[in-house]
């Protein structure tokens, strides 16, 4: 929309003064990825108001899961955000197994505890490589695509049979356990493709002084503000808040792992940055402790009521065959309940908050995604600032439109 200019002629001098200007940003937008929608209030470029704007890539997720299976919902939560599924897979089926008293084998904790951890050090890569591409820096995202794509050719892919959409987790327990070699490979790709990227762009960026003179100082936030608005993961810890579900309301086994929780001071878009740098090397840490301990044994629980019987039994028994019937047709039954239970996922607090009248399906899901108070919170973030700053904040907090939008 074109500035409004008005003139003024007083005394024989021309005055000019401009009223604020309305401007889009997003959806048809690079930074917003065709998903987001901030309207801005602006005087020049300086941001007087701003106001968010999301449904651009609504999931119908919670009423879609009404009218499936537990087993069913597995699949929709791959569609939550999208960058690391297999977090979002692992929350569930927690939430699901807490209604239903269930106490998972410890092997199969390992297991989502790996595959969370390789999830976050990848949507961590995918935020930075994003957020350095809005600022011109586009050398960084390659560096960090690539290892990227190791994890999932290597780890994930072999692992599910897939890669974005994943639908690994079960109802207590995983579909299947992790292919011969799987460990190894996972040592190689961290010691040979991880490690190295971190440092190639931690070299690249963290001393830049065109990246310090764009990121220190844009969108901070103080920790009273960031909690008010319901921040939580990176940009809480940015903000000087050493909130972590991993540490603080502890689940899995990440109680038996020795890593730190990094904070920032000022709460902007360098912190972010910077948080989110150490927190991958946290991550390493963690996967390469769980290999160390990984456990043998089965990844399901020893319960006909929530594990489909073995295809032998299947195909070589009429109890077996019903089992399976049941088991896809009806689904798992749960309980009468409700229960909330969250994780520590890549962009903070993923919480499920669950409702059943007892049988096959849920009657209410609720989802708490990471994503949601962190967008609300943008006008905080951005106004006074510049529309330049607003490309590098909001590319910094790495909304995810699947989970915002539900």
């Amino acid at each position: 929309m074109t500035e409004v200019v008005t003139y003024k002629r007083e005394a024989g001098k021309l005055d000019m003064q401009a009223e604020p200007m309305l401007l889009n940003i997003g959806p048809s937008h690079p930074a917003t990825h065709a998903t987001l929608r901030l309207i801005a209030e602006l005087d020049g470029e300086t941001i007087l108001k701003l106001t968010p704007e999301f449904g651009y890539l609504h999931r119908c997720f919670e009423k879609e899961s009404e009218s499936h299976t537990w087993t069913q919902v597995v699949t929709y939560t791959d569609r939550l955000n999208y960058v690391s599924p297999l977090m979002n897979n692992v929350g569930y089926a927690m939430a699901v197994e807490k209604l239903c008293g269930i106490d998972v084998t410890e092997r199969c904790k390992y297991i989502r505890v790996l595959i969370s951890e390789f999830s976050r050090i990848i949507d961590h890569m995918v935020c930075i490589g994003t957020n350095m591409v809005d600022l011109g820096a586009l050398t960084n995202f390659w560096y960090f695509w690539k290892p990227r794509e190791e994890v999932y050719m290597h780890l994930i892919e072999p692992l599910t049979g897939t890669r974005l959409t994943t639908g690994y987790t079960r109802i207590g327990g995983m579909a299947w356990d992790l292919p011969d070699g799987w460990e190894e490979k996972a040592r190689g790709v961290i010691e040979h493709v991880i490690l190295p990227a971190i440092a190639d762009v931690n070299a690249l960026l963290t001393k830049n002084r065109i990246f310090i003179e764009r990121t220190m100082g844009v969108g901070p936030i103080t920790p009273k503000d960031a909690i008010a608005l319901g921040f939580t993961g990176p940009c809480l810890r940015a903000a000087g808040v050493p909130l972590d579900l991993r540490k603080d309301e502890t689940y899995l086994v990440y109680d038996r792992f020795d890593f730190d929780v990094p904070v920032g001071e000022e709460g902007d878009t360098c912190d972010r940055y910077m948080v989110r740098m150490e927190e991958m090397r946290q991550s390493v840490r963690i996967i390469l402790q769980a290999l160390d301990q990984l456990p043998g044994g089965p990844v399901n629980v020893d319960d006909p009521r929530f594990n489909l019987p073995p295809k032998q039994e299947v195909y070589g028994s009429i109890e077996g065959l019903m089992n399976h019937f049941k088991h896809i047709m009806d689904g798992v039954q749960v309980p009468a309940g409700e229960v909330y239970s969250a994780t520590e996922a890549a962009n903070g607090e993923l919480g499920y908050y669950i409702v059943s009248k007892g049988g096959g399906g849920p009657y209410k899901i609720k989802v708490r995604p990471p994503c949601f108070p962190l967008f609300q919170g943008m006008p905080r973030l951005c106004e006074g600032g510049m529309i330049a700053d607003l490309i590098a904040v909001l590319g910094s907090v790495n909304i995810i439109a699947g989970e915002l939008d539900r």
